[in-house]
């Protein structure tokens, strides 16, 4: 990672900092991270990082490809590292774990979208929200599930 970020970083005319090397070190950390999180990793090391600074450095960081976003729930966006296979996001909305699966598992889907309406689906930004495997084994899942209905 080292030499990668920092290569890319100056390519496109920046600096290398120490902030920049903590967001991204925080995001690789948490692999999904809201920039609350992130900064939160971050005060770790470094206490004096605000929130602001996490912001705009994740900013330069997408800008560079070496982040991306998600918009996973209805808050912050979530970020990870680029250097990870494309990949969607199953939410659960029960204990909120974020799960990553191959964005292969969606490629008849977007194809169909594709073709009967001619939409080209960026799949790196899906999120799909339901229940995890654990939550729905829960005895208290079946319940919750038919008041759902």
């Amino acid at each position: 990672m080292a030499e990668d970020w920092e290569q890319r970083l100056r390519e496109h005319g920046f600096r290398i900092t120490p902030q920049r090397q903590l967001v991204l070190e925080a995001v690789e950390t948490l692999r999904h991270g809201t920039p609350e999180e992130i900064l939160t990793e971050v005060q770790h090391t470094a206490s004096g990082v605000n929130l602001s600074t996490v912001y705009r450095t994740l900013e330069v960081l997408e800008a560079v490809g070496l982040v991306t976003h998600a918009h996973i729930g209805h808050g912050a966006p979530t970020y990870h590292a680029i250097d990870e296979h494309v990949h969607i996001h199953l939410v659960c909305d029960a204990c909120g774990e974020v799960q990553s699966v191959p964005a292969a598992v969606a490629d008849a889907f977007a194809r169909d979208l594709q073709k009967t309406y001619g939409f080209h689906t960026d799949i790196s930004h899906v999120s799909i929200h339901g229940r995890c495997s654990a939550c729905v084994a829960k005895p208290d899942a079946v319940r919750e599930t038919i008041e759902d209905a």
